[in-house]
């Protein structure tokens, strides 16, 4: 085969990542203007809504976050607690919320039917059948929010073509390699994949950082009983709302996402098991997250340029739309701390990610709040002493 033909080929291929970032500036400019024009001012929709904290475990400023939710700007709203047992460390906090907050309504339910492998699912069942209000709004026990939360997260309901809303998040980390190189990325990943989507197709998807919907949207795809078994439960929650017809949509500002401190080694197994979820959840956007990696593929066009020019343009591009992505949607975008402070990482970051990429082609194991797990279809198969149960 002619030689030049494989080079043009990678050249091709090494643009593909390119034209990317390119698109994820242009949604994301697109996004900074939308919510200009949605000024919190307008915000007057606000119908009772529960707010539904599946825990499990001690979380790094478990305190802080949960109590954020209890600082809203809202005039009606329930916050609600579960745990699997009454052995759970979090409940000393929980009651301490209850305590600080007596003006709020706090609830906490001990205890879930283990309908399901998901824990997570199991109590978010109870919780969705004990809530008292027909809006439901969810987000993981590692999420702080601001005062004007709620009324962000509720207003899209006005429309009752809208079926779910999720939300973009920022990131706060304690330090440590590890967190930082999570936390840096990991926002502005997200966001730039929901923007694109938004933009191609719409959103139909949610994010664990924010899911909210009605008792009766739920009840039309099977409660969250339907995703008792499910791995990725955010993504099947809106993907089921979004194939009835209904559309979802972003809450207008991101929420902020707290990260522990992480050694290298977590950050790693952290990545894995978000990358094996896309896998067994949407092989094909597995598969085409090739293509978004900039970094191998201008490596490797540079190795077979022609000239050290042609070799520079391909590295140039590359650093500066990438670093221009760190900008536009993590700093201006996301207004995110640590991509403001971290953002020369993004390269490190890729190479990682592109790493792990690689390797969850290779496993289908997890680790997720301290249970084992293996992944497959999209289901979680819990693993007791090495073995799966059924």
């Amino acid at each position: 085969m002619d030689y030049s033909i494989i080079r043009d080929f990678i050249y091709i291929l090494a643009l593909g990542p390119l034209v990317y970032y390119a698109l994820a500036l242009v949604t994301a400019i697109s996004y900074i203007r939308s919510r200009e024009l949605a000024p919190l001012s307008a915000r007057t929709f606000t119908p009772p809504a529960s707010i539904l904290k599946p825990v499990r475990g001690l979380d790094h400023c478990a305190y802080e976050n949960f109590a954020s939710f209890c600082r809203l700007d809202y005039p009606e709203y329930e916050v609600v607690f579960c745990v699997s047992d009454a052995q759970d460390p979090v409940i000393p906090v929980v009651e301490k919320i209850q305590r600080d907050f007596p003006e709020r309504q706090i609830r906490l339910l001990i205890g879930a039917h283990e309908a399901g492998a998901s824990s997570k699912v199991n109590k978010l069942c109870r919780l969705a059948r004990e809530a008292r209000y027909n809006l439901l709004v969810i987000s993981d026990s590692d999420v702080r929010v601001s005062p004007n939360y709620l009324r962000d997260v509720v207003a899209p309901f006005e429309d009752p073509g809208v079926g779910a809303v999720t939300a973009l998040f920022r990131s706060e980390v304690a330090g440590s390699l590890g967190a930082t190189l999570d936390g840096v990325g990991s926002g502005v990943e997200f966001a730039t994949a929901a923007l694109l989507a938004q933009w191609l197709e719409g959103i139909r998807f949610t994010l664990g950082a924010t899911m909210a919907t009605t008792k009766a949207r739920l009840s039309e795809i099977g409660g969250f009983e339907a995703i008792r078994n499910h791995y990725v439960d955010d993504y099947e929650l809106g993907s089921r709302i979004a194939a009835l017809g209904y559309s979802i949509k972003l809450a207008r500002d991101p929420v902020l996402l707290v990260y522990p401190r992480e050694t290298l080694h977590q950050f790693i197994l952290h990545e894995l098991r978000w990358m094996i979820g896309l896998r067994n959840v949407r092989a094909g956007g597995h598969a085409a997250v090739a293509f978004t990696f900039g970094l191998p593929w201008t490596i490797l066009a540079a190795a077979v340029a022609p000239s050290h020019a042609v070799a520079a343009l391909y590295i140039l591009a590359y650093l500066f739309l990438r670093y221009s992505v760190y900008g536009v949607v993590g700093i201006l975008a996301l207004n995110d701390p640590v991509a403001r402070r971290w953002w020369i990482l993004a390269p490190l970051r890729d190479a990682i990610h592109f790493g792990v990429w690689l390797a969850s082609f290779f496993s289908n194991k997890i680790s997720w709040r301290g249970l084992e797990f293996h992944v497959k279809r999209g289901l979680l198969i819990p693993v007791v002493n090495g073995r799966e149960t059924k």
